[in-house]
């Protein structure tokens, strides 16, 4: 998590949708074997990292809930998200985000995101909630327990043809040039 915030410059006002199978991480098939204490311990690491650059973390949902995402209160007005009416549990909706919503102070879930970043434990397919265009990044850890991570960050679309200019370069003198 912490490769992932130093790589795609999260902070403030930036949001990383978290896809996790605690099955998977068991070395289980997804869905078959959720595990609320391997969700707990991930919830730790991710709150510090959180805590620490100041972005906001959604955590997505199980294919039982549609791959809702939970997200505190304040998140979901700030971007006007579509709230959904669920709770998650561990067996639908995951062990992951049951942990979320009962740790945040005002949990709702949002039907979908567009995240600036994320990271995916055991295959969880996230790519839904992120913003184009995503770029995958190759991560130095590549396993939690038995389950593959994988991570993505954003960047705005490149628009334009061979002649569009992607970034203001100057001459002597401050005058633009390209």
């Amino acid at each position: 998590m912490l490769e992932l915030a130093d790589t795609a410059k999260l902070g403030p006002g930036k949001v990383v949708v978290i896809g996790t199978s605690t099955s998977e991480i068991a070395g289980q098939r997804i869905g078959t074997a959720g595990a609320q204490q391997i969700a707990a311990e991930l919830y730790e690491g991710f709150e510090r990292v959180r805590a620490k650059y100041g972005f906001e973390l959604a955590f997505q949902c199980c294919e039982h809930l549609n791959r809702a995402l939970v997200v505190e209160r304040a998140v979901l007005e700030r971007l006007g998200l579509t709230e959904v009416s669920a709770v998650p549990v561990r067996t639908a909706g995951g062990a992951m985000a049951a942990e979320a919503y009962l740790r945040y102070s005002e949990p709702c879930l949002a039907e979908s995101i567009e995240a600036h970043a994320g990271i995916d434990i055991g295959e969880t397919l996230i790519g839904m909630h992120l913003k184009r265009v995503a770029v995958p990044l190759r991560l130095g850890r590549r396993f939690v327990g038995q389950a593959r991570v994988n991570a993505a960050m954003t960047r705005p679309k490149l628009i334009g043809g061979e002649r569009a200019v992607y970034r203001v370069q100057q001459q002597e003198g401050g005058k633009l040039c390209d």
